[in-house]
C-alpha cells in the first residue's frame, strides 16, 4: 500500500509531520481529518527515483536532469486509456487515480500521479499538462483546452491519438527507408576497414619480398593501408571530433538554417523533406481550426510542428500577415516556398467554409506524395550504394591483382 507523507495543523494551530499508508491521495486525506488535524500538504512517497532537495514532485522536478519524460509510445498509451476512461463516463480525477494505480515501474507513474494531484487541488487538465512539457507539447495541450472549452475532452484525446499515430507512421516510413542503405554502407565499410587492417598488410610483406616495381594503383592502396595501421587512431578521432563539432554547429541558428535550407535543395531528399513537412502542417493545423482554436493560434502551433527551419519561417510570416486581416493561402502562397496546388486547396477551402476539410485533404495528398517519394529514393538510392561499395571492393581486388600479374609476369621472363 502506497506510504504518504504529510503535513498538518492541530485545532491549535501546531504544525505536524508524519507518515502514513492508505490506498490513495483521497484516503490519507480522510484519514489525517480523522485525527482531527488539518492536512496542509499530502505526497506520495517516491521510492523509485531520487529526490532533490524538498518534497514532493514539484521538487523532485525543479532540476531539468530530473524531468521524467513520457516516450512517444508510453504518450500514446496513456492518451488511449484515459480517452477510453472518460468515454466511459469516469470523471477525471477518478480516471487519472484509476491510472495512477497500475504501477508500470516507468517514469510515466510519476507522471500520471502528478497530473492527479494537480486535478485534485483544482487545476485544469490543460493547466496541469503544461507543466510537463516534455511530454506533453504544446499542439496537445491547446487540444485539450479546446476540448475542455467545448466539454468533449475525450473526443478530442480520441482525435489527438489518430494525429500522432499518423506522425508515427510518416517517421517510420521514413526510417524504414534507411535501414537497407545504412546496412550495406556499414558491411561496405566493416569489409574495406578489415582488407585494408589485415589483408594488405599481408600482400605488401610478399610483394617487398620480391623486391619488383609495383603498379601506381598497388602503391596507392598499400599507401592508404599503411596510414590506417599507424594513423587509424588518429583518423577515428579527427572523425568524432568533425561529427561532434558538425552536429553543435547544427544546433545554432545560423546551422540550422543552412543545413535546412540544403534539404530542400537536393533532388530526392527535398520530395521527402517537403511532402513530410506540408502533411504534418496541413494535419495539425486542420485538427486544431476543427476543434476550435483560433487561426493565428493554430499557425502558431502548427509552427513549432514543421521540423525544417526554412517552411517554419515561412509560416511565421504568413502569421505575421494574417494578423493584418488577410487570408492564410495568400500570406503562405506570397513567401513561395510552399507550392501552388498546397495554397490553391486551402483557397477553396477559405471560399467554402470548409477549410479544416480542405486541410485534411491537402494531409491526404501529400502523404500519398511522401510514400511515392520514400519508394522513389531507396529505389535510386540502394544501387547507388551498391555501386560505391563495388568500386572501392573492385579497386582493392585490382590493385592486387595487377601486382600479382606483373609478379608472376617477371618470374616468366
Amino acid at each position: 500500500m502506497p506510504i504518504f507523507i504529510y503535513t498538518a495543523r492541530m485545532r491549535t494551530g501546531e504544525k505536524v509531520e508524519g507518515t502514513l499508508e492508505a490506498s490513495d491521495r483521497r484516503a490519507a486525506l480522510l484519514h489525517i481529518e480523522r485525527l482531527g488535524q488539518m492536512p496542509v500538504k499530502v505526497e506520495e512517497k517516491l521510492a523509485e527515483l531520487p529526490r532533490s532537495k524538498g518534497t514532493g514532485w514539484r521538487a523532485l522536478f525543479a532540476r531539468r536532469s530530473q524531468r521524467p519524460r513520457m516516450g512517444a509510445r508510453d504518450l500514446l498509451n496513456f492518451t488511449s486509456e484515459l480517452s477510453d476512461l472518460l468515454a466511459s463516463g469516469m470523471k477525471l480525477g477518478n480516471a487519472l487515480n484509476t491510472l495512477s494505480h497500475r504501477r508500470t515501474s516507468t517514469v510515466s507513474d510519476l507522471i500520471v500521479r502528478a497530473l492527479r494531484d494537480e486535478i485534485i487541488r483544482g487545476t485544469s487538465l490543460s493547466d496541469a499538462m503544461a507543466q510537463f512539457k516534455e511530454t506533453f507539447p504544446t499542439l496537445y495541450v491547446s487540444l485539450i483546452r479546446a476540448g475542455e472549452a467545448s466539454g468533449n475532452v475525450s473526443e478530442v484525446m480520441a482525435r489527438i491519438i489518430k494525429h500522432y499515430e499518423r506522425i508515427q507512421e510518416v517517421k517510420e516510413k521514413v526510417l524504414m527507408a534507411l535501414v537497407y542503405p545504412c546496412i550495406v554502407m556499414v558491411v561496405g565499410i566493416g569489409t574495406l576497414i578489415f582488407a585494408m587492417t589485415f589483408v594488405i598488410p599481408r600482400f605488401t610483406l610478399i610483394f617487398k619480398d620480391m623486391g619488383s616495381t609495383l603498379p601506381v594503383p598497388t602503391r596507392i592502396l598499400i599507401g592508404i593501408s599503411t596510414v590506417m595501421i599507424h594513423y587509424g587512431w588518429l583518423i577515428a578521432i579527427v572523425l568524432v571530433g568533425g561529427v561532434v563539432m558538425f552536429r553543435r554547429y547544427l544546433r545554432t541558428e545560423i546551422g540550422r538554417t543552412w543545413w535546412h535550407g540544403l534539404q530542400l535543395r537536393i533532388p530526392l531528399i527535398r520530395d521527402i523533406i517537403t511532402s513530410s513537412a506540408f502533411s504534418q502542417f496541413a494535419r495539425t493545423l486542420g485538427m486544431l481550426i476543427a476543434n476550435g482554436v483560433p487561426v493565428l493560434d493554430a499557425l502558431a502551433i502548427g509552427e513549432r510542428t514543421v521540423q525544417n527551419s526554412v517552411l517554419a519561417a515561412e509560416i511565421r510570416k504568413a502569421r505575421d500577415r494574417v494578423t493584418d486581416g488577410t487570408t492564410i493561402s495568400g500570406p503562405l502562397a506570397a513567401g513561395k516556398v510552399f507550392p501552388p496546388m498546397l495554397t490553391d486547396m486551402l483557397a477553396i477551402g477559405e471560399e467554402t467554409g470548409d477549410m479544416s476539410g480542405a486541410l485534411a485533404h491537402i494531409a491526404r495528398r501529400y502523404e500519398a506524395n511522401l510514400d511515392r517519394s520514400v519508394k522513389i529514393f531507396t529505389t535510386v538510392l540502394e544501387p547507388i550504394m551498391i555501386v560505391l561499395i563495388a568500386i572501392m571492393v573492385g579497386f582493392v581486388a585490382i590493385s592486387i591483382l595487377l601486382a600479382v600479374f606483373d609478379l608472376t609476369s617477371g618470374l616468366r621472363a
